[in-house]
């Protein structure tokens, strides 16, 4: 994508869209000595989903899998739309944009695997972390050098606040 669309792109953003499993983490699924599933979260990103809010995003989770260590997580970080345990997540999608009387053009998605296909190929700013699958990367308007889970999040939202011209954050 040339630089000026991007630019123009993010400018219009109002709602930013992250998938959880291979974005906000690398993707390997951990599970406790009792059976509980644990996450790990890099703390950059901890640092640029908030850098979006404060410069007027509304930043939402959908993800297929449902863990209270993303509600923990994403109720540190005051994220407010979690939606775990999502079958359709373009249903998901197409519901939170009536609520928050969002468009798609104003709406950009961040996945990393098939399940975010759907999402990705209707928003105006479709990103992805180094390490998604090829379908995403063929179909993503950005392509971040970071890995899922690794800042990827961050990096991200750093490209989309320059473009707006509201990075560093205040």
């Amino acid at each position: 994508m040339r630089p000026s669309t991007f630019r123009a792109r993010a400018r219009a953003l109002r709602l930013l869209v992250l998938d959880v499993d291979g974005v906000l983490t690398d993707g390997r699924l951990l599970y406790g000595p009792t059976g509980e599933e644990l996450k790990v979260f890099h703390v950059q990103d901890g640092l640029g989903i908030q850098a979006a809010q404060n410069a007027g995003l509304l930043v939402a989770v959908i993800s297929s899998r449902a863990s209270p260590a993303v509600s923990r997580r994403m109720a540190d970080l005051g994220v407010l739309e979690v939606h775990q345990g999502a079958r359709d997540k373009a249903a998901v999608l197409d519901g939170l944009l009536r609520r928050r009387g969002v468009g798609l053009k104003e709406t950009a998605c961040m996945g990393d695997d098939l399940p975010d296909l759907p999402l990705l190929t209707k928003v105006g700013l479709a990103l992805a972390p180094s390490n998604a699958a090829a379908e995403v990367k063929r179909v993503a308007h950005w392509v971040g050098r970071r890995s899922g889970g690794a800042g990827a999040v961050r990096e991200a939202v750093e490209a989309i606040l320059k473009a707006r011209g509201a990075w560093p954050p205040a």
